[in-house]
């Protein structure tokens, strides 16, 4: 009896062998089959669903790869070869992929973050993949030389070097604007009026990708009414000096076409237009700030002291804002010759001199 059950206990050992065996040798041949079939069809480039999730997508150091606008698949392939992020495989292969995947006409501009790898894991990695921009701000308000301070503190490569050289580059300005430019005095105190305050989204943020958005959006907004209106270069010089005074002399916008009319009714009587903010500028000129101008800082010589030099200065004082283009493009028809600001920042508008003088005492009262 006892021989009899050691010899079953063997043979059940055997068994129970040779199906751990089996079992062990087909997982073997099964995952070398998967591994088999998925380099197959990676060769023969015929991408599977099936055998795409069982491979990883390569891990590693990832480095930042630029698309421009405008690049069709073919041109941001070769991109990603140039830029280091290809290291096996070409650009046509990379282009290929994109079609298979679908996502040739999908991939916008901007910043990638990529782990360099071969054609098919890259295209893989770059299918859900969403492109990184850049902030960038232009603000109203600002004087050129706040400007350059608020720019350059946003990025290292917005220095104020290179941004007054993206100001005078006339590539950075849209054709039709350009054209109204030529026409201007060649410098950046006349060009930057003609940014549009905004936050941009960018792909490199340096100064020529940021002057060339910032200008096509002003004219992308103005470019008509311009058009529709024929204003000359001369009209927009004009405009753009006034549109900078009123962005600087008035807090609410409901106010600013009343104000520009104020000027146009001063400009056409020869009257000095007496406007502090330009006062401000020209100590700013001669690196003075001033925070509140003063009877003795009215008396400084400058082509920019409205209180002694009659007519318009001679170059914007800030980058305007579009409520204070529109005024200055269209102000309002009124009589009025003067204002004084209360204590909430809105004006008392007169039309006399007596009236005005009324109007400042009752804003000092407030005070």
């Amino acid at each position: 009896m006892q021989k009899n059950s050691r010899s079953k206990i063997r043979t059940k050992r055997k068994k129970s062998g040779s199906k751990f065996l089996l079992s062990a040798l087909a997982l073997i041949f099964f995952l070398i089959g998967i591994s088999a079939a998925a380099y197959s069809s990676y060769l023969m480039k015929i991408p599977s669903k099936f055998w795409e999730d069982l491979i990883p997508i390569p891990e590693g150091n990832k480095i930042n790869i630029s698309i421009a606008n405008g690049m069709n698949a073919t041109q941001v392939a070769r991109a990603f070869e140039i830029q280091g992020a290809l290291s096996k495989g070409s650009p046509v292969e990379l282009a290929h992929w994109f079609v298979k995947f679908g996502i040739d006409k999908r991939i916008r501009a901007g910043h990638y973050s990529v782990v360099p790898t071969d054609a098919w894991n890259l295209a893989r990695q770059l299918r859900n993949a969403k492109p990184a921009l850049l902030k960038a701000q232009i603000l109203p308000g600002l004087d050129i030389f706040a400007l350059i301070d608020a720019v350059e503190s946003q990025d290292q490569k917005l220095t104020r070097k290179n941004f007054n050289e993206a100001l005078l580059r006339d590539d950075n300005y849209p054709p039709e604007l350009r054209e109204v430019l030529l026409s201007l005095p060649d410098d950046e105190y006349t060009r930057y009026a003609f940014l549009m305050p905004e936050t941009y989204m960018l792909i490199n943020r340096n100064s020529d990708e940021l002057i060339n958005a910032s200008a096509s959006a002003w004219w992308s907004h103005w470019g008509e009414f311009i058009k529709s209106h024929k204003l000359t270069a001369e009209d927009l010089q004009k405009a753009s000096i006034i549109a900078s005074m009123i962005e600087r002399e008035v807090l609410h916008d409901t106010e600013c076409r009343t104000v520009s009319g104020i000027i146009q009714n001063r400009l056409k009587k020869n009257m000095l237009l007496q406007i502090d903010a330009t006062v401000v500028y020209a100590w700013r000129l001669k690196g003075r700030k001033l925070t509140r101008v003063l009877n003795k800082d009215l008396e400084i010589e400058s082509p920019y002291n409205t209180y002694r030099v009659t007519g318009l200065p001679p170059r914007p004082i800030c980058v305007p804002g579009i409520e204070a283009w529109g005024a200055a493009l269209d102000p309002e028809n009124n009589d009025y010759y003067y204002y004084v600001a209360g204590k909430d920042g809105y004006h008392y508008f007169a039309k006399t001199y007596k009236e005005h003088l009324r109007n400042i005492r009752q804003a000092r009262s407030e005070k």
